[in-house]
């Protein structure tokens, strides 16, 4: 004989459901939240040792959203989380100064960029090679056709103008952890302008 169906037996039948849902996707949690954490942890680490010299121990900043790197009692640098819109979308780096204020390294972290133009911001090594040992103290820091001396990528010059400028958005950090007196001396002229509809092959 089936069940009579009434308004008491929908809500009965719905609210089991729905705690045999939670449940499920309580223990799912449960299950995947440690080694979650674990890989995140890990690919930070990997991140930081691609930007930074060798290092023992790492603290992390969660409110200014650095990690200062330590090889015992020494400072190795800073690792600034840097994050501002390129072409696509945001474009989140991170920037590794060493203590005298040269950028060791860079890496990106996330961004929405162009597949082809603006996302070889990830593969084109002639980019990211400049990078390297880049020192705000010698060099200009804005992409060439803004009189600077950054290496655009081919066709990318708003990525590249981005990335430039979360690079000088880092040097600021670094300046204010190092009570400089001007945290803009970094900055140079790498300011991105987006037209709507535009391309990214300025």
């Amino acid at each position: 004989m089936a069940v009579k169906s009434s308004l008491t037996n929908m809500v009965a039948v719905l609210g089991l459901t729905c705690l045999v849902c939670s449940a499920l996707l309580g223990g799912a949690y449960a299950l995947t939240k440690e080694p979650i954490q674990a890989a995140a942890a890990q690919k930070t680490t990997q991140a930081i040792a691609q930007v930074l010299p060798h290092f023992t121990e790492v603290e992390y900043n969660q409110e200014d959203g650095f990690y200062t790197a330590m090889d015992g009692e020494n400072l190795v640098g800073y690792a600034i989380e840097s994050s501002v819109m390129g072409f696509g979308g945001e474009l989140k780096l991170l920037v590794g100064i060493t203590p005298d204020g040269v950028v060791y390294n860079t890496a990106v972290l996330a961004h929405s960029e162009t597949p082809g133009l603006g996302a070889k911001c990830t593969t084109d090594t002639r980019f990211m090679d400049q990078w390297r040992g880049f020192d705000p103290s010698v060099k200009k820091l804005a992409v060439t056709k803004d009189g600077g001396d950054v290496d655009a990528i081919t066709a990318s010059t708003i990525t590249s103008r981005a990335y430039t400028q979360a690079v000088s958005n880092a040097l600021g950090v670094f300046a204010l952890l190092n009570n400089q007196e001007d945290p803009d001396a970094f900055s140079g002229d790498s300011v991105v302008k987006i037209e709507e509809g535009g391309q990214d092959n300025e």
